[in-house]
């Protein structure tokens, strides 16, 4: 095998693609702290058990794990950077009042979560602990929204559910971890006659209320239906109030509901949502509240938050226009070094042609040259 080919799933990122990655960062990272986000930037690897605790089995499948040549203990790629975070708010900072912090940098898959995705996600998120109420939960849609917003993906759709429908419904059913993921996995394919052959032991509501999930999908009338089928209980009718009003919040966003989708980490605790838009094959944003991912790090704090994919981010946003730049003459001349280093330091970018060669850029627009005139350097347009 050729020594240049890459893994399956990793890739290169070349000029056109990266500068166009990094613009949005730029972008996300700013509207972020628009709202008041501290960056943040976790290690790429730490131990194993700090990486995985309290996120299940599907995070644990999905991380590259190696062992510390130093210590000898097993190490991990991370994989989701949530909990990672989750520590530094529990154990780093350890605040008592709201913390909002936001992060961006590449996270590491054992295989793609879909086909022709990468395993190699650059990760933006914004997460938000220590309050409790819906009013959090709306912030981390905002921002989301806003995100988007500034990439230009044009019209959206915010899809929405919430854990506490599912857990109600079991309540009381003995299932252990196994059997509650093969029921999670059928109500997230929707599959009935798989869903009603894991349930035929649940008492009769129960069964009844988990096949009724996989056909409560839709605009705001499924709501109203859920709580005219579904067994009634507390954390039913929370999960379904406190969905009708962040739909109500969010004015004229399209907002739907799918009251079984249970995709993504198993630490969501509360209202999920996931945000669609044209020219993207699943969606964009997931996020949604986790109240108990830092209970294993000693401080179990309100959370609630999202993330995305910068790289499939800028697969379906319209490219941005090429930097303008100056094309300049390279040249020994004080004079001539001194004018490209102020032009730079206003902030232009200045290509200099090296002797015997013309430069071959692609990613800037070369529309004006320095040139020499009556003795000074000027800027003139080509």
């Amino acid at each position: 095998m050729s020594a240049w080919v890459l893994p399956d799933h990793i890739a290169d990122v070349l000029p056109s693609e990266a500068r166009h990655i990094e613009e949005l960062r730029r972008e996300l990272l700013d509207t972020a702290r628009g709202y008041g986000y501290e960056l943040v930037m976790p290690p790429l690897l730490e131990h194993l058990e700090s990486l995985l605790s309290g996120t299940g089995e599907a995070l644990d499948l999905q991380t590259f794990k190696l062992v510390d040549q130093l210590s000898g203990r097993m190490m991990g790629l991370r994989a989701d950077t949530t909990p990672q975070v989750a520590r530094i708010d529990a154990h780093l900072l350890n605040r008592q009042g709201v913390t909002r912090l936001c992060y961006c940098g590449p996270v590491l898959h054992t295989r793609p979560d879909r086909p022709h995705a990468t395993r190699e996600p650059l990760q933006f998120g914004a997460e938000i602990y220590g309050h409790a109420g819906l009013e959090a939960d709306l912030e981390a849609l905002l921002l989301a929204l806003d995100c988007l917003k500034a990439a230009r993906t044009g019209d959206v759709i915010v899809d929405m559910a919430d854990a506490r429908i599912v857990r109600s419904l079991l309540a009381g059913v003995p299932l252990d971890g196994a059997a509650l993921g093969r029921v999670h996995a059928a109500l997230a394919a929707k599959d009935a006659s798989e869903l009603a052959s894991l349930a035929r032991t649940f008492p009769a509501a129960v069964r009844e209320g988990l096949l009724a999930l996989t056909r409560l999908y839709g605009d705001t009338a499924v709501l109203a239906e859920a709580e005219r089928v579904l067994p009634p209980s507390s954390g039913l009718t929370e999960a379904l109030a406190s969905l009708r009003w962040l739909s109500q919040q969010l004015g004229s966003t399209q907002v739907l509901f799918d009251l079984a989708d249970l995709r993504g980490y198993a630490y969501y605790s509360g209202v999920r949502f996931a945000i669609y838009t044209g020219g993207a094959s699943d969606a964009l944003v997931r996020g949604g509240r986790y109240d108990e991912v830092g209970a294993v790090f000693g401080r179990n704090r309100p959370a609630v938050g999202f993330s995305l994919d910068l790289r499939e981010l800028v697969g379906v946003v319209q490219p941005r226009p090429l930097r303008a730049a100056i094309r300049a003459p390279w040249s020994e001349a004080a004079d001539l070094r001194a004018a490209i280093a102020a032009l730079r330091g206003r902030g232009e970018t200045v290509v200099c042609v090296l002797p015997g060669h013309e430069s071959e850029v692609d990613e800037f627009h070369c529309d004006r040259e320095l040139a020499q005139a009556a003795g000074q350097w000027v800027v003139k347009a080509i």
